[in-house]
């Protein structure tokens, strides 16, 4: 392979795709893992007193942080990509399109870890940021890192990957994800379920604002995705995390409402399976992996938001039972389930998370015209943007009863520990439902830049619109390979707090940046209530929010890297 850059750049104007890419990329990671290693002790310098790192200084070097750990995200992701291009080498199916998507993801990432990594739309973070010199940056002027930053990410590249992508069926994914063959046989399944079931109307069902026919959750039910990961005794099928990922991903490509039926049912069976007594084992797991029970979570209040240690609801023992009072909101799909997993106050004159304890609240499932019918138990829907297959509402309790056999574990004080256990599950399904957004922006937006005409020609023949497919279809994948990373750990039952908050940190702004440049691609059709990429727009923008927002999430990933 040239390195020299003339030679290189003669190559380009004939060839799409570089010569040695896999030594290319392999030879870049190690430039890569340098800077982080550096930024790191940089950082670290920052927000450490003493021998700790300081809470206090960590906030007051927020840019500094939160951008190692978007740095730690990319050079992890690239790790990935090259493990990724590794298997499928030595399985034969390392073909063109993975090829270009992979030289072209090297060739945007580490230019990007050079120049500035994209938060959000507004944020920029440098290398200079996180306290390094254009001394300590030297390390990325490697040969292979200069090759790929200057002919890894061209309009040749792109345009040879669109092209290819114009030959695939309008339902393929874009490139072979590296999945076996079970897990290839799901992604099919529920791709052709989606296809037939949901994307038909699912755009009626956003324009109207109806909750998800139970005729869909019936048939989700028959087809075990409520039972999923929950082990053969307890009446699921027992599959792993990666699983999880494939399904949630094809479901959420065809409407984020239906992807995400699911991820309630994951977050109250992991509770159950990490924190609960036999007997609730035994009471709870069947009826949730059956789809008869229908679960959600009742964890943030109107004045908390991501500090859920000053929690105020609280449960007092009243004989046997207890007794809940206090104000939960954004609660998805409250209204027509069976129970809640709720997080309260049960131990006097705490003020933090020591204080919490985690309750399986038994509810009466209600209607759009009594939502909340037991006695005790209030609310409101709150009309949203997206997102709305399930509906979302405050919850109040007024001398709401629980049974005291519903205690989580029989344990108080124990809420935030079990909550705690079950965000990797919950982070890594939410970075596959964002995956299935993005890919549902790259569907909606090939179809109608093939369709549309302009200037005498399709959409999709003008660079900048081949150019926008491309570049969703490359971040898509990369996106997706972290996250199967981040699976494979929890499958491997390897603690992956760090990987799923990766997977979901970057899933978030790749499904918004599909999305958004999708809308792009439409013009002003696409601001068109009638045309579907409005409501993938919508309901990509919550992704960047729950299960820990973009600016939390970095913060805790940034906090665990410099620890």
């Amino acid at each position: 392979m040239p390195h020299d850059g003339q030679d290189v750049a003669t190559a380009e104007t004939e060839v799409a795709l570089l010569p040695d890419l896999l030594s290319l990329t392999g030879a870049a990671v190690g430039p890569a893992e340098h800077i982080l290693a550096a930024a790191r002790g940089a950082v670290k310098a920052m927000v450490t007193d003493g021998d700790r790192v300081s809470g206090t200084l960590v906030e007051a070097h927020q840019t500094a942080a939160h951008g190692f750990a978007w740095l730690a995200t990319y050079v992890e992701s690239l790790r990935q990509m090259q493990g990724w291009a590794e298997r499928l080498q030595a399985e034969g199916a390392f073909g063109e399109i993975e090829q270009l998507i992979h030289q072209i993801a090297f060739g945007e990432y580490l230019w990007q870890i050079y120049g500035g990594i994209p938060m959000s739309q507004g944020e920029i973070v440098r290398l200079q940021d996180m306290g390094l010199s254009q001394d300590d940056m030297r390390v990325l002027m490697s040969p292979e890192v200069m090759t790929l930053t200057q002919y890894g990410n061209t309009q040749a590249a792109r345009s040879r990957l669109v092209e290819l992508m114009r030959e695939q069926s309008a339902n393929a994914t874009v490139g072979h994800a590296g999945l076996d063959d079970e897990l290839g046989m799901i992604r099919e399944q529920f791709r052709r379920y989606a296809v037939d079931r949901i994307e038909p109307v699912a755009h009626e069902w956003h324009l109207a604002d109806d909750l998800i026919p139970m005729e869909i959750i019936e048939e989700l039910s028959e087809m075990g995705v409520f039972g999923l990961t929950i082990p053969e005794e307890h009446g699921g099928l027992g599959m792993s995390k990666a699983a999880m990922c494939v399904v949630s991903e094809e479901l959420s490509r065809g409407y984020i409402g239906v992807g995400s039926l699911g991820t309630r049912s994951e977050i109250a069976a992991e509770l159950i399976i990490c924190g609960g007594t036999d007997d609730q084992k035994a009471r709870w797991l069947p009826g949730l992996a059956s789809g008869e029970i229908l679960p959600t979570a009742v964890f943030t209040e109107p004045n908390t938001g991501s500090d859920l240690g000053a929690l105020r609801t609280r449960a007092v023992r009243d004989g046997d039972d207890w007794v809940l009072n206090g104000n939960k909101t954004w609660i998805t799909h409250a209204a027509r389930t069976h129970v809640m997993t709720v997080l309260a106050r049960t131990v006097p004159d705490t003020s933090d998370y020591r204080g919490l304890s985690m309750f399986l609240a038994e509810k009466t499932p209600g209607t759009d015209e009594a939502p909340f019918p037991d006695a005790g138990l209030s609310g409101g829907e709150i009309e949203v943007l997206g997102y709305r297959g399930m509906k979302e509402y405050t919850v109040n309790f007024d001398d709401f009863r629980v049974k005291g056999e519903n205690l989580l574990g029989g344990e108080e004080g124990e809420g935030f520990k079990q909550l705690m256990q079950t965000f990797e599950s919950a982070r890594i399904q939410t970075a596959a439902r964002a995956i299935g957004v993005a890919q549902s922006a790259l569907d909606i937006s090939m179809r109608y830049a093939e369709e549309r005409k302009q200037f005498g020609k399709a959409l999709i023949e003008f660079p900048r619109v081949s150019g926008k497919l491309a570049m969703m279809a490359v971040e898509i994948m990369v996106a997706r390979q972290l996250t199967y990373f981040s699976a494979r750990e929890k499958d491997a039952e390897r603690r992956c707090d760090l990987e799923a908050g990766m997977a979901k940190l970057l899933g978030a702004r790749v499904a918004w940046a599909c999305a958004d440049n999708g809308l792009q691609i439409h013009g002003g059709n696409g601001f068109a209530l009638e045309y579907p990429i409005s409501r993938v727009l919508c309901d990509a923008r919550i992704l960047n929010i729950f299960e820990g927002a973009a600016e939390i999430q970095a913060q805790v990933i940034a906090r665990r890297l410099l620890s």
